[in-house]
């Protein structure tokens, strides 16, 4: 019985001293990871209609990575909430997923051992109609859009064309609704602008430039006659403005993708006639009431507050009853000094300085000059006006366009020859460098940058009738 005992203990013993003189003694070599190049983080952009192919350099040290490693790429599609899978390598596909950022995944499992590898990526799907410029214009009052591709090509009257309808008369403005970044399936539209009674006004889809609504379906409860003045931006996808004279705000108490967002409600009340030219600042709305003649205001939220402001000084002028009719520009500043200019009766035009404080509970209006305006004798009663975030000034005087800068009056030319052409339209650029002119058949790219005087760097000719806006993407 000892004797058993001990030959247990003297094996164990050996076991033990085997396995502490091995501990340690053995190389790993672990299996080789598989490396894939050019597609981590890449966003990649996919045609509607088009083959998307991404094929990233595949590598996997002692192995086959096309023999040895499966490839799934996953594309999200968020309208639908589920992925889109493919397999194999590379990807090859159809894109058909519409336009829009698509996040995704491609998903690499090593066969050998089955180890997976995932790898983000996006896919940004785009139309022939994503990049470029639109251009609204008037051929014979009735509202033409045409499309300018980014090498100039000119696809005139196009939305006639892809729609075999017209568009209404008297096009006034070309608004383009966009989503914020973080506004996934908001909606992408142009809104083409008319004030044409019967028809109204068009939706277009942004992407594919086809009909999508008439402008009514914007609103809860649509007037009978909706008559565009002016519309601006919030952000994305929320604008408000003036329609039929009167203050509209879009509505954002809704999710960005929901049906309602960005719909105008009713109107905001008030014994009011406002102009479009209107300033939303942070906390208040201003504008020009040309029933009262008179600067009014709005609060935040839009309700009227009209001329229950105080005035510094009423010897200038008076800016709740100013006497002075026909409002042609005003593009007042959220805070600082502003201008409006007014084209009178007796044919003169007359420009007013003013200064305003609108947050807060005391709310004023300092009025600072009123004179004659330096370029009256050039100025039209159809002039075309814009403002740079200077204050300095920019209006067309038939076939010539003049810059203005109120601080020193100086009244400068711009050296663009646009042949004899009238000018139909003015857009300044948000940096100010850029001045966009339009003219019957045409639409320049002007060079206002300081030191410059409006030569034209680029031209684009076969616009059917007069430019009314343009849209650049």
């Amino acid at each position: 019985m000892n004797l058993k005992y001990i030959y247990v203990l003297a094996i164990t013993a050996i076991f033990y001293t085997s396995c502490k003189k091995d501990l340690g003694n053995y190389s790993y070599s672990p299996p080789s990871a598989p490396v894939v190049e050019g597609v981590k983080d890449v966003n990649f952009p996919a045609l509607t209609g088009d083959t998307l192919v991404i094929q990233p350099k595949v590598s996997l040290d002692g192995a086959d990575p096309l023999k040895d490693l499966s490839f799934e790429w996953r594309i999200f599609v968020l309208e639908e909430l589920k992925d889109i899978v493919y397999t194999g390598y590379p990807l090859k596909m159809l894109y058909g997923l519409g336009p829009g950022e698509r996040p995704s995944t491609l998903i690499v499992t090593d066969k050998r051992n089955g180890l997976i590898y995932k790898f983000k990526f996006k896919v940004t799907g785009t139309t022939q109609f994503s990049t470029g410029t639109v251009v609204l214009s008037s051929d014979g009052g009735v509202a033409k859009l045409s499309f300018v591709k980014p090498d100039n090509t000119v696809l005139p009257n196009i939305y006639q064309n892809l729609n075999n309808q017209s568009l209404a008369s008297n096009p006034v403005q070309l608004y383009y609704s966009k989503p914020l970044p973080f506004q996934l399936l908001s909606k992408e539209e142009y809104w083409v602008l008319c004030n044409d009674p019967t028809k109204g006004s068009t939706v277009v889809d942004a992407n594919t430039l086809l009909h999508k609504d008439n402008f009514k379906s914007q609103f809860f409860l649509p007037p009978s006659v909706v008559s565009p003045g002016r519309i601006e931006p919030v952000m994305g996808t929320i604008s408000n403005g003036v329609i039929n004279n009167k203050l509209y705000i879009g509505i954002s108490s809704t999710a960005p993708f929901a049906p309602d967002y960005g719909k105008f409600a009713n109107e905001q009340n008030g014994d009011y006639q406002l102009s479009n030219f209107f300033t939303h600042g942070s906390s208040f709305y201003f504008g020009f009431d040309n029933k009262a003649k008179a600067f009014v205001i709005f609060g935040g939220d839009g309700s009227y507050l009209g001329t229950t402001y105080l005035v510094k000084e009423t010897s200038i002028f008076n800016p709740k009853a100013i006497g002075l009719q026909n409002l042609i520009f005003m593009k007042a500043g959220e805070s600082g000094t502003s201008y409006a200019y007014f084209k009178e009766a007796d044919g003169n035009t007359y420009e007013l300085k003013f200064s305003y404080k609108l947050t807060g509970t005391d709310k004023e209006i300092i009025p600072e000059h009123k004179r004659l305006f330096k370029g009256s004798s050039s100025v039209n009663a159809d002039s075309k006006w814009v403002r740079n975030n200077l204050n300095v000034f920019y209006f067309s005087s038939n076939d010539k366009i003049w810059r203005y800068n109120p601080v020193n009056e100086s009244l400068t030319e711009l050296v663009a020859n646009f042949n004899g052409k009238k000018v139909t339209m003015l857009k300044i650029s948000e940096d100010g460098n850029t001045l966009t002119a339009g003219t019957n058949g045409f639409v320049y790219v002007l060079d206002v940058t300081v030191g410059k005087d409006g030569n034209i760097t680029k031209t684009i000719s076969g616009i059917p009738g007069d430019a009314v806006d343009v849209v650049v993407r």
